[in-house]
């Protein structure tokens, strides 16, 4: 039998049919492989990735595994602790930072009030609100705070429990560069400002005081030792170990009052106090202390209550009207940028001030109020005021502090004051509802 041969067209229509096939194939192949690809992106996109954590071998022996490691002050001394905090935080990378300037900016903030219950019956209602102010100020820039209400040392009472507790709080945060002591009645009035650390760069503690009032005249107001910066470091633990002996659990307390009762100008309690001892280690240590030490007072590190008052209301006017002038200022934001607006509040004061030093400081809020004097947890205030004029300061602070808080929430008190208050309209203060 013949055999049939294909004719050339036929031919060439099959090969024609054959080639559009596998171009559909190598076509719908690879939108398939991308489709999988771009699925498997989108999905990757919506599952968080763990970030790598650095492996921390917990049986490496730090400085907590020396059995001779006591917290306390008569534990004996603490040594080479520069390097034992070093060792920690290589071991710890997750608890620094890689940035240089946030490891220098690392705060704890300290600070207590009495374990038992206050005598004066409005005490307790004012510490709340003290406290709530420095919890506050610590959400507003990220910074711890530890609040104590025990004795550390059962002889360290008032102004001297603070010591003990500050040297604890050493050991217990390596992480921490500086500890930031503040007294139960200091009260933050400026919520946007923070202390320049830059400046205290070669620095490891930061008094609040005039060098003329404290290393000439010995005065004892020429400092304060209510609120204070100490860094974390060997120099600040031996700080405290000189600063303590002053203290009433050493057997000389009775001779250091008489002592710093001859050579204290201003001082009028015959015991060792916190601040006397402070003045005589800065005075009798200059030579070398001084470098170490920075006495600030280029803004309210301490703003004594009854000096700074008037200025704080006036301030709040002052801050107010440069608002209704610089729109950014009014702008609403969420709370935790705060801190850029009162850097940027800053900004605008300077370039308004022109460089005015006096200007600048009539304007500025004061950072912190200070109600030395006034007692509001023991009732037992100086007889140079009144308590009402006492309760009456404290409330205004805390509530034009507090103001600024609420108003990342959208409130405002009504009239300034006390705790009622009102939704803000927007653009405020520029609105005339404002």
């Amino acid at each position: 039998m013949e055999s049939r041969k294909e004719s050339p067209v036929r031919i060439a229509l099959c090969s024609s049919k054959l080639s559009l096939l596998v171009e559909r194939l190598i076509f719908f192949g690879l939108g398939a492989a991308l489709a999988f690809l771009l699925l498997s992106f989108y999905s990757s996109s919506l599952t968080p990735i763990p970030t790598p954590t650095p492996s921390t071998d917990d049986s490496i022996p730090t400085f907590y595994d020396d059995p001779s490691l006591s917290y306390t002050l008569d534990g004996g001394h603490l040594s080479d602790w520069d390097a034992k905090r070093g060792h920690w935080l290589r071991l710890h990378p997750t608890s620094s930072s890689s940035s240089t300037q946030e490891n220098e900016e690392r705060i704890l903030m300290v600070s207590g009030s009495q374990p038992s219950p206050c005598r004066n019956s409005a005490g307790d209602h004012l510490l709340l609100r003290f406290y709530k102010n420095k919890a506050d100020y610590c959400r507003i820039h990220g910074h711890d705070l530890f609040y104590n209400t025990a004795l550390l040392h059962p002889n360290m009472t008032g102004c001297w429990a603070k010591i003990p507790l500050i040297r604890a709080a050493m050991l217990a945060h390596p992480e921490a560069e500086w500890i930031w002591w503040v007294d139960e009645d200091a009260v933050f009035t400026d919520m946007g400002f923070r202390p320049p650390l830059s400046r205290y760069r070669a620095h490891d503690l930061v008094v609040p005081g005039w060098p003329s009032m404290v290393y000439e005249e010995k005065n004892w107001v020429g400092l304060n030792a209510g609120v204070f910066l100490i860094r974390n470091t060997q120099w600040g633990l031996d700080f405290l170990d000189d600063w303590a002996r002053m203290g009433p659990q050493t057997p000389e307390f009775e001779a250091w009052g008489r002592t710093l009762g001859s050579e204290i100008k201003g001082k009028t309690t015959p015991d060792s106090d916190d601040q006397s001892a402070l003045l005589h280690l800065l005075v009798y240590g200059k030579d070398r202390l001084g470098d170490r030490v920075y006495l600030e007072n280029d803004y309210d590190l301490h703003g004594y209550w009854a000096a700074v008052m008037g200025r704080l209301e006036k301030s709040t006017e002052l801050y107010l009207a440069m608002e209704r002038r610089e729109p950014p200022l009014r702008r609403r934001h969420a709370e935790k940028f705060t801190r850029a607006l009162g850097e940027m509040r800053w900004r605008c004061l300077d370039r308004e001030v022109a460089g005015d030093e006096w200007e600048r400081r009539r304007r500025r809020l004061p950072f912190v109020t200070h109600f030395t004097g006034c007692q509001p947890c023991g009732g037992g205030h100086s007889p140079a005021y009144t308590w009402e004029s006492c309760l009456a300061a404290m409330q205004r602070a805390l509530d034009l502090a507090d103001d600024q808080v609420l108003r990342a929430y959208g409130f405002g008190r009504v009239n300034g004051s006390g705790g009622y208050v009102r939704p803000l309209p927007y653009d405020f203060p520029a609105s005339s509802a404002g």
